[in-house]
């Protein structure tokens, strides 16, 4: 048996196997969360939130082509090009587990026995196809996602040292070190996540290097290698910009040179001293120096990716986060600094500590005319030393994460958590919830794809369950087999060949148990962040493949033939990746999924032409990014995300042209928006009673009024709000005479806004918003979707109107602040007419829980539609828009959930009595199976609980109203049951 060509042929034919498995559940267009953006950044090279990620750009740009002028085919393509980055991940960790094992049963190369070559080969197919059908690779792998890259840059890096460690002739074995460190650099330019394997590979060289390795070497080692990482990071990655930066600020500041001078005298110096390096370094012979100074060049090569950034940021592009155009921004853009700077992983604050005050930091740098001007300095906030710890877990200060701390440490409000809480909080939370639940999900199984799901253990196979939980297609149960294979392969790795052990767990801890200690991550998470760990289930699935040999090992203490026991520990291991594929094909299959461009679309098309629409979270905005800049889909609405009007670059780019979007007309200038400038106005009390009119407030922070100018403590001049109430005066038969008003609304027309200041501030934020609408004057329409309208800090709902899934602003007060204000007719357009709902009544499609909530919404909507039409006595044409509503979402395909009990009472009151009873009795025997199963199994869930308990009464009372006393009767006993219970 010729092994290398079996080795060669088996390693493409298992790439073939999961590159169809991911090409068969791909994806068909853009997911939620960031793959709409990235998507988009990478079909016109734009730039993306930082640090950014230029190389998985370019890729994805030429992966586009594919698409041959086809737009709606884009994002097929890209999502493409992570299931082929996933196959040929495959490939190399399949190559890394054979070449793992040679070494193990110290087989010299060409001298394998034919029980030998089935074993290795087998080995490596099954800890391959393990890892291919684990939940978090396999989740990236059918989606443009960076993960999948970057996993890629992380298998291929791993192999190759590995093959690096067996080429005895100095001058190839250096070419390959060159090489690694090229790809190194260039998987900069996908995710960092890379860089984590520096000590495990430093580790392999100094086992090469050293004969006889002891403890002091070991961990001289493990001090360069986490050095190296911290040098990359921190040196390479953000120091180089930052000289660089020093440089044009004093070469254009201090010289007169002009902008970019001191950047490109700075790269000058830099490829003097590496071409002085190594003519230096060849002519005396100093092969390591020289080696070293190559792998730093082809590192810099790899990184200059970057430049990409730079360039199409000077092009202005409409998604240009941060706008990196000069090496001052680019450095902030590096440096993440729009998500502010994490405390201290040693000693630091803990999320209990007060504010006292702030320090003066940096000054942060702007184009001027001709130089760099101070525009305001970096703030560093000082805490109360009484609130600080040693390893500080519990840390984030924001309200949204306190309540998570509290609950995870068990504290009272106001009580001040010790060393020994946080302590808890790092193994409670972060090690158990936030690692080891994700590393259960991969390899014992998952209980469903719930938020906080746990995982499936064995003995949980015949537990009685909720309809909804054991119908759930994230429910998959790998028996533990893959944990046990993977258990028996790092007992064997460790008894047989320590050395190469060290480095796969080095591997295994660097990104898994070590991330969670650099994250710390606080609580609460929007999403479940499986995905950041998935080297750890990497390194564990090199043990999946160990652990056949040791299986076969093990066998051979009982069976005399050895071809036997090789036979019949490949045919049992071979049941781990079919289990995992059974089990977790209906939940990673996103063929015929639509809805997240489907929903964004909606978003977009509950506008009137020329809108203006406010967003909020991630999944309100890349979406629609998406469909405007790939599928160019409603380019004229401008879309804002609220979070970002926080900063002047972005506020700066709603000033310019965008496709059909005019740009927005501020009346503040540049010199009031720009950073450091109205960042956050304070409300103080003043001699002014009453409201103030918006218009003057934002004519006088444009002229720098005194009035409304305080000191704060750090000295710096504050623009202030000087009352709790805005005004807004209306021409009411101007806007009449616009035609934007609904006939039927005329009457509620005001002649004076109101708006109340929610909290004690405005952010920059809240006063361009107030900005936009008092200059608009109703020229162009304004929308705010459900996130954005309770983000800003302005009372505007009286005046909202629904349209759809969107509430336009008009000067309308809707005279039953109870009730939506709805536009019926023209809602009923939307929903009937211009919204897609593809396959949304297709049963066999997967809709996980990001989806699911967008379709809670939709089928918000049709209720609130059908409820205004019943207010204004539409029965019929409320009853049509209700029964749609069930035709395009129905139970079959994406389960009733909360909202759907209100359909059943708006049901009972159009009369669609047999639709509203069969109904009714679906989600009544779900909420009582729910809420015994909770009751019996002690599980504590306020949201579940309080939505379960509602809907049985709004059953109760619809089932009254129709007169079903038996119906209403039971479920008043339910309610009445579980109620007493909780």
């Amino acid at each position: 048996m010729d092994y290398r060509k079996l080795n060669n042929i088996t390693g493409w034919v298992i790439f073939s196997i999961s590159t169809l498995v991911y090409i068969l559940t791909l994806e068909p267009t853009a997911s939620y969360w960031d793959c709409g953006e990235f998507i988009a950044v990478a079909y016109k090279l734009e730039v993306s939130h930082p640090p950014g990620a230029p190389l998985f750009m370019l890729i994805g740009r030429m992966f586009s082509f594919l698409a041959m002028g086809d737009v709606t085919e884009v994002a097929y393509w890209i999502n493409f090009s992570s299931a082929l980055s996933s196959g040929f991940t495959i490939l190399f960790l399949f190559w890394t587990i054979t070449m793992l094992g040679q070494k193990l049963f110290k087989i010299d190369r060409g001298q394998e026995t034919k029980e030998q070559t089935i074993l290795l080969l087998a080995s490596g197919a099954i800890g391959a196809l393990a890892y291919t059908f684990s939940d978090s690779f396999w989740f990236s792998a059918v989606e443009a996602e960076v993960y999948a890259l970057s996993s890629f840059f992380t298998a291929f890096v791993f192999w190759a040292v590995l093959k690096w460690e067996l080429i005895e002739d100095e001058v190839k074995a250096n070419k390959w070190l060159i090489m690694i460190a090229y790809t190194i650099g260039l998987s900069i330019g996908v995710h960092l996540l890379n860089l984590v394997c520096l000590p495990a590979l430093g580790l392999l060289y100094y086992f090469k290097k050293f004969k006889n390795p002891n403890i002091r070497g070991i961990i001289i080692t493990l001090i360069i290698g986490i050095s190296s990482v911290l040098l990359i990071n921190s040196g390479v990655i953000v120091g180089l910009p930052v000289l660089a930066g020093k440089f044009e600020i004093f070469f254009v500041n201090n010289l007169g040179l002009p902008f970019g001078s001191g950047a490109a005298a700075f790269v000058l110096i830099i490829f003097a001293a590496i071409i002085y390096g190594l003519r230096t370094s060849h002519k005396k012979g100093n092969v390591n120096l020289n080696t070293a100074l190559l792998a730093f060049t082809f590192i810099l090569i790899g990184y200059s990716s970057y430049s990409v950034i730079l360039i199409r940021s000077n092009y202005n592009p409409p998604i240009d986060e941060n706008n990196p155009e000069d090496v001052m921004t680019f450095i902030s853009y590096l440096k993440r600094e729009q998500y502010g700077e994490l405390p201290s992983l040693i000693y630091g604050r803990q999320f209990t500590a007060e504010l006292v005050g702030s320090e003066k930091g940096a000054p942060v740098y702007a184009k001027g005319e001709d130089d760099y001007e101070i525009v305001d300095y970096k703030t560093i906030p000082v805490y109360d030393d009484a609130h600080k710890t040693l390893f500080p877990r519990a840390w984030s200060g924001d309200a949204k994460y306190a309540d998570g701390y509290r609950s995870w440490m068990g504290l009272e409000k106001g009580e001040k958590p010790t060393f020994g809480d946080n302590l808890e909080f790092f193994l409670r939370y972060q090690i158990s919830y936030s690692y080891l639940r994700y590393f259960w999900w991969n390899f014992v199984g998952r209980d469903s794809d719930v938020q906080g799901a746990y995982a499936f253990w064995p003995w949980e196979t015949f537990r009685d369950l909720p309809e909804l939980l054991a119908e759930n297609k994230g429910r998959n149960n790998f028996f533990m087999l893959p944990l046990l294979l993977g258990f028996l392969g790092v007992f064997f790795h460790y008894r047989r060949n320590p050395k190469d052990f060290s480095v796969v767990t080095l591997l295994f801890i660097l990104t898994g148990l070590a991330l969670v200690v650099y994250l710390n991550i606080p609580s609460s998470q929007p999403r479940e962040r499986d995905y950041i760990y998935v080297g750890s289930y990497y390194a564990f699935a090199i043990w999946i493949g160990i652990g056949v040999m040791a299986l076969s090992n093990l066998l051979d203490k009982f069976i005399s033939k050895k071809s036997i026991s090789v036979g019949l520990a490949s045919i049992v291991s071979l049941s781990v990746p079919l289990i995992m594929a059974a089990e977790g094909w209906d939940d990673h299959d996103r063929s015929n999924r639509y809805f997240s461009v489907d929903s964004a679309k909606n978003f977009l098309a509950s506008c009137a032409p020329n809108a203006i629409l406010f967003t909020g979270g991630d999944n309100d905005t890349f979406p629609l990014w998406y469909v405007q800049e790939v599928e160019g889909f409603r380019t004229d609405v401008r879309v804002i995300v609220q979070s970002y009007f926080n900063t002047d670059w972005y506020v700066n780019q709603m000033t310019r042209q965008a496709y059909e979007s005019d740009p927005l007309p501020f009346s503040l200038g540049y010199e009031n928006f720009r950073q450091g400038t109205n960042d956050y106005l304070p409300y103080v009390e003043t001699n002014l009673k009453g409201a103030i009119n918006s218009k003057t407030f934002i004519r006088l922070i444009k002229e720098k009024n005194p009035n409304l100018q305080r000191q704060s403590s750090s000295g710096s001049t504050l623009s202030i709000v000087p009352a709790k109430e805005f005004f807004l005066n209306v021409n009411k038969q101007d806007v009449i005479n616009k035609g934007i008003i609904p006939t039927s609304m005329e009457e509620y027309v005001v002649d004076r806004m109101n708006f109340n200041l929610k909290g004690s501030y405005l952010g920059k934020a809240d006063l361009m918003t107030l900005d936009l609408i008092a200059s608009n004057n109703w020229e162009r329409p304004i929308y705010f979707n459900n996130t954005s309208r309770r983000g800003i800090n302005l009372t505007l709902d009286e005046y909202l109107v629904q349209e759809g899934n969107a509430y336009r602003l008009l000067p309308v007060k809707n005279p039953q602040p109870n009730t939506e204000l709805v536009n019926t007719d023209l809602m009923y357009t939307n929903l009937i007419e211009n919204f897609h709902y593809r396959e949304l009544d297709n049963p066999n499609v997967n809709y996980n829980m990001d989806y699911r909530n967008f379709v809670l919404n939709h089928r918000s909507t049709f209720n609130t539609l059908g409820e205004a039409l019943i207010r204004e006595g539409k029965t019929e044409k409320a009853k049509e828009v209700l029964l749609k509503s069930l035709e395009l979402m129905p139970d079959k395909a994406v389960p009733y959930d909360f909202f759907s009990s209100q359909t059943v009472g708006l049901l009972a009151q159009v009369g669609a009595e047999e639709q509203a009873e069969e109904m009714a009795e679906i989600l009544a025997v779900r909420a009582d199976e729910m809420l015994s199963y909770m009751e019996e199994n002690d599980i504590e869930d306020s949201y579940e609980t309080r939505n379960n308990l509602v809907t049985l009464r709004q059953l109760q009372a619809a089932m009254k109203k129709l007169g079903n006393d038996e119906a209403a009767t039971r479920y008043e006993e339910m309610f009445s049951s579980h109620f007493n219970q909780f």
